[in-house]
């Protein structure tokens, strides 16, 4: 899943008819169950070795690696005969820009006070994508260890402010809660301490972007960035001034010189095949099934390793695509409508394989009734407990898709269920939140939110209960197969306040 940038129970009183299963009674008949028979755990095993190995070095974005990661995705969707529809065979390309930081003249103050600290380009890590200039701006101190004050916390509250936060292990939940209101507030700046000053200190970091020549060509692509500019700030005296600091807003102030940024063209390729619908009338229809195949590279020269090997994040979601396209592939009754196997660059970058694909769609998307995407579904070592033959869903009742899922679940013994606190607030934290915004009905299945090596170079391959994601697996492809024979396309949930939005997106994109 997404590495947060800085960073509710729905009563389910008059849902509960809304989340029933799919009228038509569905059953697994023996071309269905011999497609199942091939989602096998070696199979799955050998892919992953291969996928989160250290020769693709973490598949960052842009990164050789992750070039050889498309290059084998494609392979597989290639083997198992699936339809090219990319703008080069199974690629889709993304025409985008690296906006480097520009550190000549770097400037960063924050005082108190008689306290002052200035930071050098060398204390800061750097996620930004123009120039900033400001001087005398007030900060808001975030304390994602109060609850209350999380909960509280309104956009408002940030607003044209500078934000001061620190993430770590015990705060990443009530970090994935503040996310979305920090967006919506739109901070001048959003600084993150980091004690160990781990993520400072080394080359700046470039961000992605549309292109220019892209934004031209395609209106949908003006829609303004929801990127809120970012530094890592690390070091003990960063520590020490933001413990100082009261939670909430206080008397002191930022001031900030970041120059214009350098530009160079890039092309990270989203993966895409589809698995052509057997129906006239719902053929050009789609269901897609989705995952991120990047992760977050390499760590800085050093000893030990230095891999962030993103086995389970998200190597265990591509495998699974991969495995379910040599699967449904295999199909003597294709379904009536098309699937789409689908794979993003980016998604630790900012959702940015799937927002570029929103925005520049390979398959249109009003023709669009639905996506799961699949993400974190390997391991069963939850940081909650062992997660075995579940599966939880992000946005769990704002859609009727779920129902699909726990019809499927039902059939083949795997509990698709709402986690009480993680289903809304991860919702926008992966990659189905643009197909959603677009008003695709759109979610995520996880088997975990948090797990040992979240992020981590321990994050590797050997770690995965792989039998279980193949009967996880085996879920997935009852359910794709249920959306794309069922007559009535998922919809949002009008009863649900917090699907508004995606409801309006569906309503503007089907009333053109």
């Amino acid at each position: 899943m997404r590495k947060p940038a800085v960073l509710i129970l729905i009563c389910l009183t008059g849902l509960y008819a809304f989340q029933s299963a799919p009228a038509t009674k569905f059953t697994i008949g023996g071309d269905l169950q011999a497609a199942l028979d091939r989602i096998r755990p070696n199979s799955l095993r050998g892919d992953l070795s291969f996928i989160a190995s250290d020769l693709l070095e973490g598949r960052k974005t842009p990164s050789r690696g992750l070039d050889i990661a498309a290059e084998y995705i494609a392979a597989q969707f290639r083997a198992a005969g699936l339809e090219p529809v990319g703008d080069d065979g199974y690629f889709a390309t993304a025409h985008m820009v690296v906006s480097q930081p520009n550190l000549d003249g770097f400037e960063l103050k924050l005082s108190r006070g008689d306290s002052v600290l200035n930071a050098g380009a060398r204390d800061v890590g750097i996620n930004a994508s123009a120039a900033l200039d400001f001087k005398d701006t007030p900060i808001f101190k975030l304390d994602l260890s109060d609850q209350a004050l999380v909960e509280g916390f309104q956009p408002g509250d940030v607003a044209g402010k500078v934000l001061l936060v620190e993430i770590n292990r015990n705060t990443m939940a009530n970090a994935r809660i503040a996310i979305p209101k920090v967006r919506e507030g739109k901070p001048a700046l959003a600084i993150t301490i980091d004690r160990m000053g781990a993520s400072t200190g080394g080359p700046p970091e470039g961000v992605l972007l549309d292109s220019k020549e892209a934004e031209a060509k395609d209106p949908e692509a003006k829609n303004p960035e929801d990127r809120v500019p970012r530094i890592t700030l690390g070091g003990a005296a960063a520590a020490s001034f933001f413990d100082s600091l009261p939670p909430g807003s206080s008397d002191a102030l930022a001031s900030m010189h970041l120059a214009a940024p350098h530009e160079k063209p890039v092309s990270p390729r989203n993966v895409i095949g589809v698995l052509r619908g057997s129906d006239a009338a719902l053929k050009d229809t789609y269901v897609l099934v989705t995952a991120h195949y990047d992760h977050l590279g390499m760590l800085p020269e050093g000893r030990g390793d230095r891999v962030y090997n993103g086995a389970n994040d998200d190597g265990s979601g591509t495998v699974s695509v991969i495995e379910l396209a040599r699967a449904l592939a295999d199909l003597r009754q294709r379904p009536r409508r098309s699937i789409v196997f689908l794979t993003f660059f980016g998604e630790e970058e900012g959702l940015l394989g799937s927002k570029y694909y929103a925005r520049h769609p390979v398959l249109p998307l009003d023709k669009t009734v639905g996506q799961l995407n699949l993400e974190q579904v390997g391991r069963t070592d939850s940081s909650e407990g062992p997660q075995v033959s579940n599966a939880t869903v992000t946005g769990f009742d704002y859609s009727t898709l779920t129902s699909f899922l726990q019809t499927a679940g039902d059939l083949t013994g795997v509990k698709v269920y709402k986690h009480p606190r993680n289903s809304d607030a991860f919702f926008s934290q992966s990659d189905n939140l643009y197909l959603a915004e677009a008003g695709v009905p759109a979610h995520t299945l996880a088997l975990t939110f948090q797990f040992p090596d979240y992020h981590e170079v321990g994050d590797e391959w050997q770690k995965i209960d792989y039998e279980n994601m193949a009967k996880v697996d085996r879920m997935i492809a009852v359910a794709l197969v249920m959306l794309a024979n069922s007559e009535e396309a998922p919809r949002w949930n009008e009863e649900n306040p917090r699907a508004a939005k995606y409801l309006k997106a569906w309503k503007d994109r089907h009333a053109k």
